[in-house]
């Protein structure tokens, strides 16, 4: 199997336990894989009166690192640009959001998930007007 078709199977994987785990803490999933210009989000859930932006990363091994550091400001951005296209299409713009990441590791047939809520945030660094729509 190619590298990056594994790697996808992967990721998928990972996305439906994030879900999984996500209905299991009492979250309502409203949207997965939405994408806008350059961005996209894994998961759109809803926590009580927040709007969550999930970012979801999967690894088998440490060798890459922590999978939550892969989220880079870049990816961020892109992310809080597509989260403003969501909330504006789905006139959403006055629910409060946050952006958590959820990493998962799945080593020698045993899957740990860790949930890091209000991983990002917008600041003067990644809150500029221009979107990648």
């Amino acid at each position: 199997m190619a590298a990056s078709s594994h790697a996808k199977r992967l990721g998928t994987f990972g996305e439906q336990k994030a879900v999984e785990y996500l209905q299991k803490q009492g979250f309502t999933i409203l949207a997965r894989n939405f994408r806008a210009g350059h961005g996209e989000i894994d998961i759109i859930a809803r926590e009580g009166e927040y709007l969550c932006f999930v970012e979801v990363k999967t690894c088998r091994a440490a060798s890459f690192g922590e999978p939550e550091a892969w989220v880079t400001p870049r990816k961020q951005k892109r992310m809080i640009s597509a989260a403003r296209r969501y909330r504006a299409l789905h006139d959403l713009n006055d629910m409060d959001c946050r952006y958590d990441v959820i990493a998962l590791r799945l080593q020698r047939g045993a899957l740990s998930i860790h949930h890091i809520r209000d991983a990002f945030w917008l600041n003067e660094e990644n809150d500029d007007e221009r979107d990648d729509w």
